[in-house]
């Protein structure tokens, strides 16, 4: 079973811990796929991501590599998830509408809920994604 974390709350084994990224489904399926560009991030640094992130590289796994690959990819990155809060979906939707009415950004919910997190967390959004290329608060890697 997975045990989440409301992002607010700092456990007593997190004292140390510095979330340095939040970890965009886009940045996962590049490190799964052995880009170097990528492995400081996971394997030098820490970071968060919400299980709505793990659902899209699950299914990505799922569709192309299988069922046991998925599953070992959703064991090893659940201890980087954090719960996130209806303030948390009200901030995001309302950080999507702005960006797709003033720079014409249709991004997925799931990117538009990691970047609000990660703007509020004060923590980077790593990403190669090139919607997000010029966006403040990202750390951009190809």
């Amino acid at each position: 079973m997975t045990t989440t974390k409301k992002i607010e709350e700092k456990e007593d084994d997190d004292e140390d811990k510095n979330f340095l990224f939040f970890y965009d489904s886009f940045a996962i399926i590049e490190y799964l796929n052995g880009n170097q560009n990528y492995r400081q991030y996971f394997e030098n640094a820490d970071g968060i991501l919400t299980k709505l992130n793990l659902m899209e590289v699950y299914f990505r796994v799922l569709r192309i590599i299988g069922h046991n690959a998925a599953k070992d990819m959703l064991d090893s990155f659940s201890r980087y998830v954090v719960d996130f809060d209806l303030a948390a979906i009200e901030g995001a939707m309302n950080l999507r509408l702005r960006l797709k009415s003033k720079k014409h950004m249709d991004i997925s919910y799931a990117d538009a809920l990691g970047y609000h997190i990660s703007t509020k967390q004060n923590i980077k959004f790593l990403t190669g994604d090139v919607a997000f290329k010029d966006l403040e608060n990202v750390e951009f890697v190809r």
